[in-house]
C-alpha cells in the first residue's frame, strides 16, 4: 500500500459518531479527536451543559459537532436522540459506548461488607455499564443495521480480565461488556452484514474525576491503592487520556477491517505482569 492509502484509513470526514459518556475525560478527547480528523459527532448527554467546556476544542474541525439530551437507561430518549442525528448527518456509522462509572455502595471497605452492599447500588452500577452499553447498542445498531456497516466500540476495564478487590459490582459489570461485545459482534456480522464490527476497549489506569480521590492523595502522592497498581504496571505510571487515541482510531478505521469481537487492553501492561 502507498502513504496514501494509509492516511485515508484514518480519514473519518463525512462519518458521523455518536459517543455516551462523551462529557467524561477520557470520551471528550475521543471527540475532539474525530473531529479533528473530519468526523461529524454527536455527544450524548444527560445534562448538555456540561458539554460546554468541550465547545471551542469541538469547533477547532473540520468535523461538526452537536450536543443531544439523551440517558443510556432511557430508550425512549436515545431514539429521540438518534433520529435528530440521522435527520442531521443522513447517517450513523460509529457509535462508541463511554458512559460507565461506579457507586461508593457497591464497593466495600473495612466498615461497608460484602454482605451488606445494597441492591439500589449494584444495581445502579450494572444498569450504568451493562445495560447502558446494551441499549445504546440497540438503538443505533439498528441504524448500523438498515445501512449494512458500521462499527461499535464499548468501554471494558482491567478489572473485567482479572477482578480488582473492593469493586465487585463494577468488575462484574465490565466482565458482562467483554462477554457482550463478543456477542453482539457474531450477531451483527450473522444476521445483518460483515461490515458491522464490535470491538472494546480496556483502558488500565487513568486518572479522572470518578478515580482520582482513590488513586491521589490531594497534594498529589498516591493513596496505598495508588501506588499498588503504580507497582503492578510494568510502565510505573497511570495512562493519558490520549494514549487511547491510537487504538480507537484503528478500531474504527478500515485499518481493522478484519477485527471484531475483541477486547484490547490499553494499560502499561497491568494485564501481562503477574506481580512477581
Amino acid at each position: 500500500m502507498n502513504l496514501q492509502a494509509l492516511t485515508q484509513w484514518y480519514d473519518f470526514t463525512g462519518k458521523t459518531a455518536v459517543i455516551t459518556g462523551g462529557t467524561g475525560v477520557l470520551g471528550s478527547d475521543m471527540a475532539c479527536a474525530l473531529v479533528e480528523l473530519g468526523a461529524n459527532v454527536a455527544l450524548l448527554a444527560r445534562q448538555p451543559t456540561l458539554a460546554a467546556d468541550l465547545e471551542q476544542r469541538l469547533a477547532a474541525g473540520p468535523g461538526q459537532s452537536l450536543v443531544v439530551q439523551a440517558d443510556v437507561l432511557e430508550r425512549a430518549l436515545l431514539e429521540a436522540a438518534v433520529e435528530k442525528i440521522v435527520g442531521e448527518y443522513g447517517r450513523i456509522d460509529i457509535l462508541i459506548n463511554a458512559a460507565g462509572g461506579n457507586h461508593p455502595e457497591a464497593t466495600t471497605t473495612a466498615d461497608h461488607k460484602f454482605f451488606d452492599l445494597p441492591l439500589e447500588a449494584l444495581s445502579f452500577v450494572f444498569d450504568l455499564n451493562l445495560i447502558g452499553t446494551i441499549l445504546p447498542s440497540q438503538v443505533v445498531g439498528k441504524v448500523m443495521a438498515a445501512q449494512g456497516e458500521g462499527v461499535i466500540l464499548n468501554f471494558s476495564s482491567m478489572t473485567a480480565f482479572t477482578p480488582l478487590t473492593r469493586v465487585v459490582g463494577y468488575a462484574a459489570a465490565k466482565a458482562g461488556i467483554n462477554n457482550f461485545t463478543q456477542w453482539l459482534a457474531v450477531h451483527m456480522a450473522q444476521e445483518y452484514s460483515p461490515n458491522i464490527r464490535v470491538n472494546a476497549l480496556a483502558p488500565g489506569f487513568f486518572i479522572g474525576n470518578q478515580n482520582r480521590a482513590l488513586l491521589l492523595n490531594e497534594d498529589g502522592s498516591l493513596t496505598a491503592r495508588g501506588q499498588q497498581i503504580i507497582d503492578h504496571t510494568p510502565l510505573g505510571r497511570f495512562g493519558q487520556s490520549e494514549e487511547l487515541i491510537g487504538t480507537m482510531l484503528w478500531l474504527l478505521s478500515p485499518a481493522s477491517r478484519f477485527v471484531t469481537g475483541i477486547i484490547v487492553p490499553v494499560d502499561g501492561g497491568f494485564s501481562a505482569f503477574s506481580g512477581v
